[in-house]
């Protein structure tokens, strides 16, 4: 309680702050003249609720990660982009391979992630699910909380899409075509990178953007002076994309992505690993093909149509016989997902004071996989077959002045969705359902910098292939007779659903210190009912204690999934941003806790209160940018055992940007970070690996356009 009387008490303070800095807006301009008059551009998402909507006025927490933050901070994998975002965590090791993510303590399924519209539902225990490269992307949108009325399945924890380049975002009024070329160097894992890109408007209406981006990478060095070992990449990745506008409103577009790493490292290459090695070949395809007629005359018709087909495979070939198979082994793992999304906007007006945007549309996608292990089937890769369809409805409401002239606005967001599922397998019965998830979302705003807003959403989470058709062995301990776990279906698995209810507020200002800045923070306190938790179950039995290992088969155990009665998480996230013409600054705040309501035990990927920071000084004397960011971590003690308890822990990062402005030097751009610079030894949560130490990197670029 102490915590919140402090955090309700700091945002009084704010408001009291926010007004008189208001107030102070009223000062002549004279005083600000020698100031820039670029305004500083708020954030808006699409993700949010598949409109155009400033993240500021949306009821939740959606946060929006630019192209300028991209660039500076020289990301290797979709995880430096993200470790900045409150309630977003990577437990799964300094690996990229093994980088899995969490919103508000959920994983795996439980969280959707896109590329440009196109699911990725490749899901693996001990594998990532990211698979493209940073240098690809102009955008990364993170809506936190139940999304399940607009997503369907996995929007329990929240929706993570990235959204790839664009020639509009490398070529300015005038310009027609353009070649850019980079090169870098990280020193943490030896990582060289180029990326070569090609984009234009050669005629009016069409537009086109190639793109490859080579990388190679080693040993990565802890901040405890050891080295992590078998973490070899040597990855290509590429963009192939092009649309066409005619007609006045009508416009298509074609994309390709295309994501391949040889790797070589352990089986499970989360944590530390293990002894046993294996080259892996990832690869990850999507295609994707979409049509929008956009009319602004036409407030019936605002029509978005995707189709896309995305194709992963993970090989893993025996490098020696230290696992569970022998040296030579091959293990697959393909998953492919086939759908599209129809959507429409119609917009109404009702009078001066009332007006409606409505959002409606269906989807359809199937998702299959197949495992082998050499020529029959792999233990634990269950092949089987899914296939979803959802209807949906959302609106967004503003009523202005309700209660007289000069009372603010209202934004009410009330949606549903329907979703029914079915999945296959030959390893035992069918699974199907269907599920409604309907949403209430308010936002109230009495001036425009000032906003409250309450969510109401249910939400819900289909069952895995892997969940419902485990099968074959699990692990093998080689004591006296050996023993053997082994999974075990469980075809009965009901949907995980989730019951959220999120409050919180916000101001936003401009013109606080100097001319056309712009100040702004949100906060949101959650709490998450769940019901039917799907929660992998180990039962083994205690060697010597409530077994004898040297009788064949009686210490042999199972694995299986079920579902938890009850659970219960709750929450607070705040962000807060400054930035002017020689100014940027950022913090962050989040906490998250959990239980199984039926039991007292923790639930669900918890992590301790993070605090992030991110202060730079802009020099436009030079047109360059110096900062620093903090990733502080109060030690974690949440937790069940002992051993998933951590040290709290502050890593610094320093950064440099210079991309000048004279004619003779443009085109020309250079990156240069220090991460890690104190070379601090910390874990993340759940994880038995320390996370990479010091690393000094750099990327000089260069585009010539015409």
């Amino acid at each position: 309680m102490a915590f919140y009387g402090k955090f309700w008490s700091a945002t009084v303070a704010a408001v009291l702050v926010g007004g008189l800095a208001q107030a102070q807006n009223t000062k002549p301009e004279s005083l600000a003249s020698n100031q820039s008059t670029d305004k500083i551009l708020e954030a808006i998402s699409v993700t949010a609720t598949r409109n155009p909507i400033k993240s500021f006025e949306y009821p939740g927490m959606v946060t929006v990660v630019g192209r300028a933050e991209i660039q500076s901070r020289q990301a290797s994998t979709p995880a430096d982009l993200l470790n900045f975002v409150p309630n977003v965590e990577f437990s799964g090791g300094p690996r990229r391979t093994g980088e899995t993510p969490s919103i508000r303590g959920f994983d795996g399924a439980d969280v959707i992630i896109m590329l440009d519209g196109a699911r990725q539902n490749y899901g693996s225990a001990h594998d990532g699910r990211f698979f493209v490269d940073p240098a690809l992307l102009k955008r990364v949108e993170v809506l936190r909380g139940t999304a399940s009325s607009l997503y369907g399945s996995g929007g329990t924890g929240g929706v993570i899409e990235f959204r790839t380049v664009d020639a509009e975002d490398l070529l300015e009024p005038g310009e027609t075509a353009g070649v850019s070329t980079s090169v870098g160097y990280q020193t943490v894992n030896r990582e060289p990178t180029a990326t070569l890109r090609a984009f234009g408007r050669p005629a009016e209406g069409l537009d086109f953007v190639g793109s490859i981006t080579k990388r190679i990478s080693g040993s990565i060095e802890l901040g405890d002076g050891e080295k992590l070992d078998q973490t070899d990449d040597d990855i290509i990745s590429g963009l192939a994309k092009a649309s066409y506008s005619f007609a006045d409103f009508h416009r298509i577009e074609g994309a390709f992505v295309s994501f391949r790493n040889k790797a070589e490292e352990p089986n499970v290459g989360q944590g530390a690993g293990g002894s046993d090695i294996v080259q892996k070949d990832i690869r990850s395809d999507t295609s994707r093909l979409s049509y929008s007629y956009e009319n602004p005359m036409n407030n019936w018709l605002d029509l978005d149509l995707t189709a896309y087909y995305t194709e992963t495979q993970a090989d893993e070939l025996r490098l020696d016989g230290n696992g569970a198979g022998p040296q030579g082994q091959l293990l697959k793992r393909d998953v492919d997902t086939l759908g599209g999304r129809l959507d429409n906007r119609s917009r109404l007006v009702f009078s001066d004071d009332i007006a409606m945007t409505l959002t409606y549309g269906g989807e359809y996608y199937q998702d299959s996989q197949d495992g082998a292990a050499d020529a029959a089937e792999r233990d634990g890769v269950p092949d089987a077959e899914a296939s979803f369809y959802g209807v949906f409805a959302q609106s967004e409401i503003t009523l202005a002045n309700p209660f007289g002239d000069g009372t603010g606005e209202f934004l009410f967001i009330p949606g549903i969705r329907y979703d029914n599922y079915e999945t296959t397998s030959t390893l035992a019965s069918d699974n199907k359902s269907d599920q409604v998830s309907p949403r209430l979302g308010l936002t109230y705003m009495p001036t425009d910098w000032l906003m409250v807003f309450s969510n109401y959403g249910s939400a819900f989470r289909a069952p895995t292939f892997d969940e419902l058709f485990l099968t074959g062995v699990h692990f093998q301990i080689p004591v006296g007779a050996g023993v053997t776990n082994r999974f075990v279906t469980n075809p009965n698995l009901k949907p995980q659903r989730t019951r959220t209810v999120e409050v919180g507020g916000g101001l936003s200002f401009d013109n606080v210190m100097r001319r056309n800045d712009h100040f702004e923070v949100k906060s949101s306190y959650f709490r998450i009912k769940g019901e039917d938790f799907i929660d992998l179950s180990v039962n083994q039995p205690a060697l010597f204690v409530a077994c004898n290992p040297f009788i064949p088969g009686n210490c042999d155990g199972t694995t299986t999934s079920d579902n938890v009665a009850n659970a219960k998480l709750w929450g607070v996230e705040i962000e807060l941003s400054y930035e002017s013409d020689r100014l940027l600054f950022a913090f962050g705040f989040s906490k998250l806790d959990g239980v199984n309501e039926a039991t007292g035990a923790k639930l669900g990927v918890l992590t301790p209160n993070e605090y992030t920071f991110n202060t730079g000084v802009k020099l436009p004397e030079i047109d360059a940018i110096v900062g620093w960011r903090m990733l502080l971590a109060d030690k974690f003690d949440n937790v069940n055992s002992a051993a998933d308890a951590r040290d709290g822990f502050a890593v610094h990062d320093l950064y440099f940007t210079w991309e000048p402005k004279d004619k003779d030097w443009r085109g020309f751009r250079l990156d240069v970070g220090l991460d890690n610079i104190f070379d601090k030894s910390y874990s993340r949560v759940f994880t038995d690996a320390n996370e990479a130490g010091r690393n000094f990197k750099t990327l000089v670029s260069y585009s010539y356009k015409w």
